[in-house]
Order: C-alpha cells, then sequence, then structure tokens
C-alpha cells in the first residue's frame, strides 16, 4: 500500500504526519518504510538518530528499500508544481492532505483537491494543530472543507508542545519528554489522535477498494501478524 502525505506550504505538520502514521502501522507489526520525497529532507532529519520504529530513506534509494514493504508512506514536496505532484500522485494508492485551520491551508487544500480528482485516488484532509481552546475554528474549518466535497478525517492531531519535543529528541510523540526528562503528560492525545486517523485511512481505501475493483501493486493486509502467521 502506498500512501503519500502532501503539503502545499510548510508548517503544516506534513512531516510529523508522515512520521506518526508510519510509526503507528510499525507497531502494529507491519513492514512499513518511510520515504522522504521532500527536497527539505525533513523526514531524513527527523530519522537521523535512529530511533524511529520503522526505516527512513531518500526517494533515491526507495526501489530496492521498500523491496519487502507492506506500506509505504511518502512524504511528499511541499510544492504546487503540477507535475511534481502528478508524478508523486501517479505512485499513491491514498493521499493524506494535513490542513490547519488557517484559512490559508484551507485554500490551499481546496486547490489541491480539486487537482487530485483528475486521478481518482481516494484522499482525504486531516486537520492538524488544532487548539483544544478554539474548536468553533475547528469546526468550521471542517464545514468548509466538505463544502467542497472533500473527505474530512473525524481525527483531529491537537496543538501540542510534545509534538515538537518528540521531534527534537527523534521519536514520536508518545516518546515525548521535557527538559527535565519528564514524560509529556499530553502526549498520548496526540499519538491516539494519528492512531485514529490511520483506522480511518484504512477503512477509507477499503472502502474505495471495493467500489472500484482494484488491487495495490503490494495490497493491504491489516490482520495482525500472529493470526497471519497462525493460518
Amino acid at each position: 500500500m502506498f500512501i503519500t502525505v502532501f503539503g502545499q506550504k510548510g508548517g503544516v505538520a506534513k512531516t510529523c504526519s508522515s512520521v506518526h502514521i508510519a510509526a503507528t502501522w510499525s507497531h502494529q507489526q507491519k513492514r512499513v518504510v518511510l520515504v522522504d520525497a521532500d527536497r527539505n529532507r525533513s523526514a531524513t532529519a527527523y530519522g537521523a538518530r535512529g530511533l524511529l520504529p520503522c526505516p527512513v530513506v531518500p526517494i533515491e534509494a526507495a526501489a530496492k528499500a521498500t523491496r519487502l514493504a507492506e506500506i509505504i508512506i511518502t512524504d511528499g514536496q511541499a510544492s504546487s508544481n503540477e507535475e511534481e505532484m502528478k508524478n508523486l500522485v501517479e505512485g499513491a494508492d491514498f493521499i493524506l492532505l494535513p490542513t490547519t485551520t488557517q484559512s490559508r491551508s484551507i485554500e490551499l487544500t481546496v486547490e489541491m483537491s480539486q487537482m487530485l480528482r483528475q486521478y481518482k485516488i481516494p484522499y482525504a484532509a486531516l486537520l492538524v494543530k488544532v487548539d483544544s481552546r478554539k474548536e468553533a475554528a475547528a469546526e468550521k474549518a471542517k464545514e468548509l472543507l466538505q463544502g467542497f466535497d472533500i473527505k474530512v478525517l473525524d481525527a483531529q492531531i491537537p496543538l501540542l508542545s510534545a509534538f515538537e519535543q518528540a521531534e527534537t529528541e527523534g521519536v514520536t510523540v508518545d516518546q515525548a519528554i521535557d527538559k527535565r526528562g519528564r514524560a509529556n503528560p499530553r502526549r498520548m492525545i496526540g499519538w491516539a489522535a494519528y492512531c485514529t486517523a490511520c483506522r480511518e485511512i484504512e477503512d477509507l481505501f477499503e472502502e474505495h477498494r471495493k467500489l472500484n475493483q482494484i488491487q495495490s501493486p503490494i495490497g493491504w493486509d491489516f490482520t495482525p501478524i500472529e493470526q497471519r502467521i497462525a493460518a
């Protein structure tokens, strides 16, 4: 299964989302590879300490590194270049569009969705950096996106300092610690949000596959590995 995470601007938690989605499925005993297709190599920098549960490889090394992978997450280039987007989209089974509640981010997601429709590949927006003190802004953003016929995941990624702490340490948010070396008390809220997002992506892809009778080159198999071995 190939998932591409897209964003037309920086600051929308694109790499953070790529890392955490890959990590979520890795913890479910799936063979996952995170491919860094961003020229800034943000995912590579995040995983430089080797503490993530799955390998992070540059796009140039993807062919060999992903040979045995079940799920491949691509951290796409933050760009509005249609040719770049076309190349990444054609190699994807699902597109994820991290989006903040800011008006410009919403506008760019709407623009990108209009370009994506021609490829007939399932995609969805994921609201990120959602401030718990501004729930109305998140609801308004969701309504605006849905008004353009964009699927919006129910999961919302909260605005947490734990995400910054995790990136500094090169780990996922569930392992975030503060400057005193103590576990961030809100870290699991962020981790749970990405776990929920992954379940929704699974459901959306399966729904699309059944309606369109397509098969991924690798294919999704969300059966726990112990059940697959027993079978």
